[in-house]
């Protein structure tokens, strides 16, 4: 038997999200289902993160065991063979028999892409929520950053989870703003009226609808609905009332996932 870590890059439109589900088409199932098919055998896959239904990826992490011999290359090709073309693997390695995907991952890192304008984006359309109206990019920016550390995230996380712990520590937490232009003859052109701003975020783990409803709180502050300040009155409080709405899937995308230590993360002692 041989171990494989694969990363993956899938358009989450049309999934039911990353685990296999009752009924519907999710990306675990198609994963299994094509290695069953180049295996000759049941392949349990277990990914790095639980990615919701309509969520993206651009380093979502799998691992699983094969009997088959064959090289990392070769998986790769073989695999994307089978998948249909949103969903691509574009790394395969060996990896010690003991990996897990999950349970040894360090850190990832989630964006969030916001087409702020009058008019919605055609291209972005489910790649990113259309926000219209007045927007201060500023303030969501002073706001971001309030969630670095380590905090009880009781008050961000979605309904009807019930983790260990809600307990997480994030590494970083910004707003990055960039106009989509182009040029016409020299003259810059702001496409469809409207600008892209993206959320980024670090972690050691996230909850359920976490970075969506951090989003949805950052939203709301930058419609002057509420405060800079009650970023840390939400994590304080410990209650998801008291956030802002769950920003809708379509935005997010889960971009790495690390399996050694943050730089911003401690140390373990030995």
């Amino acid at each position: 038997m041989t171990t494989f870590k694969i990363t993956l890059a899938y358009d989450g439109a049309g999934f039911v999200g990353w685990q296999r589900q009752a009924s519907g088409m999710s990306i675990q199932k198609l994963i299994e289902d094509a290695l069953a098919d180049l295996d000759g055998r049941d392949v349990a896959v277990a990914g790095a993160g639980r990615t919701d239904a309509g969520v993206h990826a651009l380093g979502q992490v799998a691992g699983f065991s094969l009997e088959r011999a064959i090289a990392p290359d070769t998986l790769a090709r073989a695999l994307n063979a089978r998948l249909p073309e949103t969903v691509r693997v574009v790394a395969a390695e060996e990896v010690p028999p003991r990996f897990h995907a999950r349970f040894d991952a360090r850190w990832k890192t989630y964006r969030y892409r916001l087409w702020h304008g009058h008019t919605s984006n055609p291209f972005e359309r489910q790649y990113a929520w259309h926000v219209s109206g007045a927007l201060d990019v500023a303030a969501m920016a002073a706001a971001a950053p309030l969630v670095e550390g380590r905090h009880d995230f009781a008050g961000f996380q979605g309904a009807g989870s019930d983790p260990n712990t809600t307990e997480r520590e994030v590494f970083s937490s910004r707003i990055v703003r960039s106009r989509k232009l182009s040029t016409t003859e020299g003259t810059e052109v702001i496409l469809c009226g409207g600008e892209l701003i993206q959320y980024e975020i670090a972690g050691d783990g996230f909850l359920r609808h976490m970075v969506r409803n951090i989003v949805g709180t950052l939203v709301e502050i930058g419609r002057g609905r509420r405060s800079v300040e009650s970023i840390g009155e939400v994590l304080a409080s410990r209650d998801r009332a008291r956030a802002g709405p769950t920003a809708p899937a379509e935005g997010l995308f889960l971009v790495h996932v690390a399996y050694d230590e943050h730089p911003r993360a401690p140390a373990t002692s030995s």
